[in-house]
């Protein structure tokens, strides 16, 4: 158990999938999972842990913005001895090709975020994720014949920006979409030596304006979550 966890151990997966949403993780499970149990709800993020296709999985919330994923990512690579965690979220488009509902794979996530400075000291602005589980997350893709995206996103601290220009992340950056969380994601797997990865669903396009409700980013989002499960198979 931990501060924030209050599983025992052996209640967790080695491979744990994590959508931002907690009623989102409540509704992958119920979907699903078989043989799945509730195993932790500090602060109301659940965690289950069941089977899927006979694999044992964890599905936990990791709640909004990098400071709570990476309290809960660090807790579970720490102290649970998770050894991979895929994170399935949720991204606003940079450019008109970024389409609703289209599929990116996060190979690497910039930030202006101070969270690995004061973390471990790491001065870099650009993290990258686990390439052996990118790798297997686009063979898995091609299978499923699901077109997938891979670039570069940004993780923002800050949701409404006065001053943010996107277009100028974008071109000096290369990111084609914006998210709050893989960053210290993948800082943590890194500082850890554990295995990461980031597949995001486009909820909203900042050039077309075109979004998404909430609604739909809670239920609609399947693509992703089946891209994520078949990965870990």
């Amino acid at each position: 158990m931990t501060p924030h966890i209050s599983a025992n151990k052996e209640d967790i997966a080695k491979v744990v999938i994590m959508p931002g949403d907690p009623l989102r993780a409540k509704m992958i499970v119920e979907t699903y999972l078989t043989d799945y149990r509730l195993v932790s709800d500090v602060r109301n993020i659940y965690a289950y842990t069941g089977k899927y296709k006979g694999v044992d999985v964890t599905i936990m919330a990791s709640g909004m913005g990098m400071p709570s994923m990476g309290i809960y990512s660090y807790e579970l690579y720490k102290f649970y001895d998770v050894d991979t965690i895929i994170r399935v979220g949720s991204c606003g488009g940079y450019t008109k090709e970024q389409k609703l509902y289209d599929l990116i794979l996060a190979v690497k996530a910039y930030s202006k975020s101070t969270f690995a400075q004061v973390q471990d000291g790491e001065s870099s602005n650009l993290l990258s994720s686990t390439e052996s589980v990118n790798l297997k997350i686009m063979e898995t893709a091609k299978k499923l014949n699901l077109p997938l995206s891979v670039g570069i996103v940004n993780s923002t601290d800050v949701f409404y920006s006065d001053v943010e220009d996107f277009h100028k992340i974008h071109s000096e950056t290369g990111a084609i979409a914006t998210e709050m969380e893989s960053f210290a994601l993948f800082h943590n797997a890194k500082h850890l030596g554990k295995k990461c990865a980031c597949i995001l669903t486009v909820s909203d396009n900042l050039e077309t304006k075109e979004e998404t409700t909430s609604l739909e980013r809670q239920n609609s989002f399947t693509k992703m979550i089946e891209l994520a499960l078949e990965s870990i198979l």
